[in-house]
């Protein structure tokens, strides 16, 4: 999910050229107080020129969070703006989702938009299972920048001080049957530190990543993308069941099992 400022209409093309698998423009965090009724009078233009430089890619608003002077405006602004959904960032408890479905609706929009829910906070965290368990959430995403804000606490390089948070939302996210995207790496010009992120990203069990800048979308998708080890493995461990009649088989001094199954089939949807 790469995230561009709605302000910022000239970069259509260049984001047609990211192939992100979702383009996000953001009326929130990246546009200042004095200028959200501008980015949200633009949007639709906006919109309408990324449509036309890549004709099918996902374009959704980031609106401001429920409770704030701008969210009503927000949604339904983007409801009549051509973007396929909105990000809700700031997402605290139940009965959000259903919320701004409902005001989505209200003011026009196409029936099943794309939702995706945005945990970081405290309360979001604490509340994630209930909150993204009533729906209609289509994904969640898990933002370390605010959430360590809103706790006090001190963002590190390994990420530890919100390991917690971030595994506690990757399991909500399970819970309810929606993929998981992974915090963003304000570092965008360490590519090291972005591919390290995504590895710890994928352990615990996250789908995508979100990105702020183009370079970093190309690195989001070798992550995540199996690799070619990866393929093969699953690969021959399923022809080990298979010769082996099903139920249980020996493979790589290893006894599978159904979790084994699991994973490995796992491994070859994701690659499809």
């Amino acid at each position: 999910m790469l995230f561009t400022p709605a302000t910022r209409p000239e970069r259509a093309s260049r984001l047609a050229a990211t192939r992100a698998d979702v383009t996000v423009l953001d009326l929130e965090d990246a546009v200042p107080v004095d200028g959200k009724d501008a980015a949200r009078a633009a949007l639709a233009a906006f919109a309408a020129a990324v449509a036309d430089a890549a004709p099918g890619l996902t374009v959704v608003a980031r609106v401001n969070p429920a409770g704030t002077p701008w969210h009503a405006a927000d949604v339904a602004a983007a409801a009549v703006a051509g973007v396929a959904g909105l990000v809700v960032p700031k997402a605290e408890r139940p009965g959000t989702g259903a919320a701004v479905a409902a005001a989505w609706a209200a003011a026009g929009g196409p029936a099943g938009p794309l939702l995706v829910a945005g945990i970081e906070s405290a309360v979001g965290v604490e509340s994630a299972p209930a909150l993204l368990g009533e729906g209609p959430w289509s994904a969640a995403y898990f933002g370390a920048e605010d959430y360590a804000a809103d706790v006090g606490g001190r963002r590190t390089p390994g990420s530890l001080e919100v390991l917690y948070a971030r595994s506690r939302v990757a399991m909500a996210a399970a819970i309810a049957g929606v993929p998981a995207v992974d915090q963003v790496v304000t570092a965008y010009r360490d590519d090291d530190a972005f591919r390290a992120e995504c590895a710890t990203a994928r352990d615990l069990g996250y789908r995508g990543k979100l990105c702020i800048h183009p370079d970093q979308v190309p690195l989001a998708h070798a992550a995540f993308a199996p690799s070619a080890a990866e393929l093969d493995r699953a690969r021959r461990l399923l022809a080990a069941l298979r010769e082996a009649g099903g139920g249980v088989a020996s493979f790589e001094g290893q006894m599978v099992d159904a979790p084994m199954v699991r994973a490995a089939e796992a491994v070859l949807a994701a690659a499809d």
